[in-house]
């Protein structure tokens, strides 16, 4: 642990208007009451405004349109808000998308990164002349970079080799590669971490929980990948907020820090356990459970991840809050107000 807490005052968050991002800006508005925050975001599909409705503290929060993937509009925003901390969100997440169309996360994953990192670089390193304790650079990567594991292997851990599967998550890994050269080549005061399947408020429509609850309200089929029995470690999106948060004010410069959920479950488990919640919720003559229909599996579909959370627990404190049970009841209760 930094002996020296750190104390962000602008706050640069790329993809804020995402799932994880904007979670973030409402989570960090509660908990400090000093930032500011600047939210970069092209509000692409996987954006929207309507995320950053209802701000804990509006008049501390800016929003500016544009990519990470441009230089000019990276480099005019650390200048106008002065920004001295950026916590890099954005990216292309979504694996299928990232099969079908892998051009797209190499464009913003890597290179977009490689733009904020070299901004960052310039404005701090070069003209500011910061040091450690005045600017850092947090990255949010995914244990996706890890690969897969077997039934019976041990949890991914930050000293874990990369193995990445798929273009999403090959496209991750080589923006850590970067960001840690950057620390190590010119000394930019980085952190990084990877994060296991998160879910909660704000949830693009696309993934598995936010399809599951809406296909269970509408009576529509819930498509399940193979037999369902891929397993995920399961983090409620608050618990993952409060990680960073963690690792921007105790993390050790140059640290790399896994976060997982201690929930390893395999899909169709899921499936049902929100089938059965929505049954409380949306009683049916017939069980919510009838609904699930198993389709092709992804191509190259990574078995199982997981995490061993053990560093950021011992070296910083941080331990989830939710349980899948809490966690999906409040999720839920999201999507139906």
């Amino acid at each position: 642990m930094s002996s020296q807490l750190y104390t962000p005052r602008n706050i640069l968050v790329t993809g804020g208007a995402g799932f994880i991002g904007s979670n973030f800006i409402h989570f960090l508005l509660r908990e400090n009451k000093k930032i500011k925050i600047v939210n970069l975001d092209s509000l692409t599909y996987a954006g929207s405004l309507k995320n950053l409705e209802g701000l804990p503290d509006p008049l501390r929060y800016e929003f500016v349109r544009g990519t990470i993937c441009d230089p000019k509009v990276v480099n005019e925003t650390l200048r106008r808000y002065d920004i001295d901390t950026i916590i890099h969100f954005a990216a292309e997440s979504h694996v299928d998308r990232s099969i079908d169309g892998p051009a797209a996360f190499v464009q913003t994953n890597v290179v977009g990164t490689f733009a904020l990192l070299e901004a960052a670089k310039q404005f701090w390193l070069t003209e500011k002349k910061y040091d450690k304790t005045e600017c850092r650079f947090h990255h949010v990567s995914t244990d996706e970079v890890y690969g897969a594991l077997n039934l019976g292997d041990s949890p991914f851990t930050e000293k874990t080799a990369y193995a990445p599967n798929s273009p999403y998550s090959a496209s991750k890994a080589a923006s850590d590669h970067l960001v840690r050269a950057y620390h190590r080549t010119y000394g930019l005061p980085a952190t990084m971490s990877q994060c296991s399947n998160n879910y909660g408020p704000r949830q693009h429509s696309e993934k598995l929980i936010p399809t599951i609850i809406r296909s269970c309200r509408s009576r529509q089929p819930i498509p399940v990948y193979g037999n369902g029995a891929n397993i995920r470690d399961w983090l409620y999106v608050d618990d993952h907020c409060a990680a960073i948060l963690a690792i921007l004010e105790r993390g050790e410069v140059g640290e790399t820090y896994a976060i997982g959920g201690h929930t390893e479950l395999d899909n169709l488990s899921v499936a049902h356990f929100i089938c059965d919640l929505m049954g409380e919720l949306y009683p049916q003559a017939e069980s919510h459970r009838s609904l699930i229909q198993f389709v092709k599996d992804r191509p190259g579909h990574d078995f199982r991840y997981a995490i061993d959370s053990s560093k950021i627990s011992s070296e910083l404190g941080w331990q989830p809050k939710e349980t899948f049970k809490t966690g999906i009841r409040k999720t839920v209760e999201y999507y139906k107000k």
